[in-house]
């Protein structure tokens, strides 16, 4: 523990980020859902009630401008995303508790309650922003800097944009003090230390009272008592963790201190300063305890840059599933990315650990132990009546593997702590190549059955620990070896004093684990996408046409209405979500490129009769395309 609580201490809870709910999940979102998830298996082992949150984030701009591009409802774009998250969270056996959406009424009630408890404290107040903001993270960002530099965001590294409005502030500046005087007394409470020491030194640099509400987003939780007022977005999700559990809910809120605080919160390092202080910050004002632990992960980089759906660098987890499959794919990540820096994604890396690790090591282990023992008819391995030299020698390796690993497991180093069980991996390979059990089965049986014994409970140790981590290849292990895995008891415990009595029946199963070949590419979000035919290309009508008027419709502050002049072809209205990025009067009279024969589709009551061609810069800006000499209105774009 961290720091004091007053939960049952055999309730554990751990948590993810909720995943904005704008695009589909990628390899980064698994990564973070994988470790929670392995978090609360180990947690279950050790007999543990665990209780594992995991949801969406479906508030805020970014998800209103792509529902706008789309052409649909924001509800509507948060559900067709929220399908695709549980689909995928499915296939790789991620066994939440809960799954929370922003959107749950519950939650909207809750984070309304929390507001009006702060208001009443005197800890939320109504001012006026004026700085500068992250679109893209939905972020304000403090310019500690030379004023005359363009200011960039911390987050993501793009320009921000200067924004001024009412709006409501939650008095961060009051929990300066407290927020150190805890860093202090409590140094574990983020892994790695080093991201704490990053969070301490912005803490000591001063913290402005934070802006809670926006006035230029539609889609967002109301502002109690004030609707022309949207939630922001982190004062939103953040209250997830305990809106989750009942907080704000009158018939559900004595149960709060079942599970809260959170025992694990993960999240990535781009996200820390809104759990390591702001989050903090929100309970102190809540007169709630803090989590006990943050673990805060880095990033998973593609060639140099961080994995980002904005960036389009995204690897796709379906496709890894297909590949590999999905146990294999949650081992690559635990054992093979560090928490503690970031880590390269190298599809030659994880075929050649795959086929070392799991086809080598310990799929080979299973599969000639099993193969030897039946082919001598020891189908049923009684435990031998006294341990020889080698044998105990393996059982005290063993014992001392589980204090290894649970020693880096109280900081979650997932990785450190699988090396040590790989190592044990290691171990047993060598025992049961120096015992030549294939060479004593012809002038020994009673000796050869004391070696597959000593195997086979090692094997089933192997297995305990590595369930959290493959657990449908470890129940697999466990129907060859004739054992169930008991739920509900601390099994950990168990083994660390195991005396080795336990009864094997051995079947044979299919090989656990097959030997990979590298594949020609693997698919990320940019390259997924369909090849289209050139036929089915020729049948879009591209022309080049002249915005004789721009028109913003009422209640929208993203579209324009606009009136596109096609000479022979006729004016065409097409409606387009780009008042972000131009004026009116940047538009007027000058020529773009459009699509002209798209089926026609409603939005916000309009009627949009086509589509016309921007290109995005990495920043997040776009451009218009125009022909680069003047052209004929109509002119077919080949």
């Amino acid at each position: 523990m961290t720091h004091e609580n007053t939960k049952p201490i055999k309730n554990y809870y751990v948590t993810t980020p909720i995943y904005y709910a704008n695009a589909r999940p990628h390899l980064g979102t698994l990564y973070s859902t994988v470790l929670a998830d392995v978090a609360s298996r180990i947690a279950m082992i050790m007999g543990k009630n665990v209780f594992f949150l995991t949801g969406t984030d479906e508030h805020g701009q970014k998800i209103a401008e792509v529902a706008e591009r789309e052409g649909i409802s924001p509800q509507e774009l948060v559900d067709q995303n929220v399908r695709v998250f549980k689909n995928l969270w499915a296939l790789y056996s991620i066994n939440y508790s809960h799954f929370i959406r922003t959107t749950d009424e519950q939650h909207i009630r809750g984070v309304q309650e929390w507001i009006k408890r702060l208001i009443k404290k005197g800890d939320i107040y109504k001012g006026e922003y004026q700085g500068m903001y992250c679109v893209p993270c939905e972020t304000f960002v403090l310019d500690r800097e030379d004023s005359k530099k363009p200011v960039t965001c911390p987050s993501c590294g793009r320009p921000t944009v200067e924004v001024s409005e009412e709006c409501y502030f939650f008095k961060l500046s009051a929990y300066q003090k407290k927020l150190l005087d805890f860093y202090k007394k409590y140094p574990s409470f983020v892994v790695p230390s080093e991201r704490l020491h990053e969070v301490t030194a912005f803490v000591k640099g001063g913290l402005n009272d934070l802006c809670i509400s926006r006035t230029t987003v539609t889609w967002g939780i109301p502002f109690p008592n004030d609707e022309e007022h949207k939630v922001y977005v982190w004062a939103d999700a953040l209250n997830n963790y305990i809106t989750a559990l009942g907080y704000g809910d009158p018939q559900r809120e004595k149960d709060v201190p079942t599970w809260w605080p959170a025992d694990l919160q993960v999240l990535g390092k781009d996200i820390v300063r809104f759990h390591a202080v702001y989050w903090p910050a929100f309970l102190m004002a809540s007169g709630l305890e803090l989590p006990d632990k943050l673990l805060v992960h880095g990033w998973i980089k593609v060639g140099e840059q961080k994995m980002s759906k904005s960036l389009g660098n995204v690897v796709d987890p379906f496709v890894l599933a297909e590949l590999f499959g999905p146990d294999s794919v949650r081992y690559y990540l635990i054992r093979h990315m560090a928490i503690t820096q970031d880590s390269p994604f190298n599809m030659s890396e994880v075929v050649a650990r795959l086929n070392a690790d799991l086809a080598n090591d310990l799929g080979n282990l299973l599969n000639r132990m099993l193969a030897l023992a039946l082919k001598h008819n020891v189908a049923v391995v009684e435990p031998a009546k006294q341990l020889g030299t080698a044998e105990l020698e393996l059982r005290d390796q063993l014992w001392s593997m589980l204090e290894d690993f649970s020693l880096e497991m109280e900081e979650y180093y997932f990785n450190r702590a699988y090396g040590h069980v790989w190592k044990f991996i290691h171990a047993v390979n060598t025992y049961f190549h120096t015992q030549e059990p294939w060479k004593v089965a012809k002038t020994d049986l009673k000796r050869f059955s004391e070696i597959i014994s000593a195997t086979a409970h090692s094997l089933y140790a192997i297995g305990v620990l590595v369930w959290p981590v493959m657990p449908t290849k470890m129940e697999q292990l466990f129907k060859a070896l004739g054992v169930s895995l008991p739920m509900g008891e601390n099994v950990f415990e168990k083994l660390a004093v195991d005396p080795w009595h336990t009864r094997f029946t051995l079947a044979q199963i299919e090989p656990l684990f097959k030997r990979f070949e590298e594949p020609e590419m693997i698919e990320t979000e940019t390259s997924k996408k369909p090849h289209v035919t050139f036929d089915e290309f020729s049948k879009m009508e591209l022309a080049v046409g002249t915005i004789i008027a721009c028109e913003i419709p009422p209640e929208s502050d993203r579209l324009y209405r606009l009136e596109i002049d096609f000479g022979d072809k006729g004016t065409w209205q097409i409606v387009s979500g780009i008042q972000a990025h131009f004026k009116p009067e940047d538009l007027l009279n000058r020529q773009c490129v459009a699509i002209l024969n798209l089926k026609p589709r409603k939005i916000m009551g309009m009627e949009s009769q086509g589509m016309i061609l921007v290109a995005e810069k990495p920043d997040g800006t776009i451009s218009l395309i125009s022909p680069v000499d003047l052209v004929d209105n109509g002119t077919e774009v080949r």
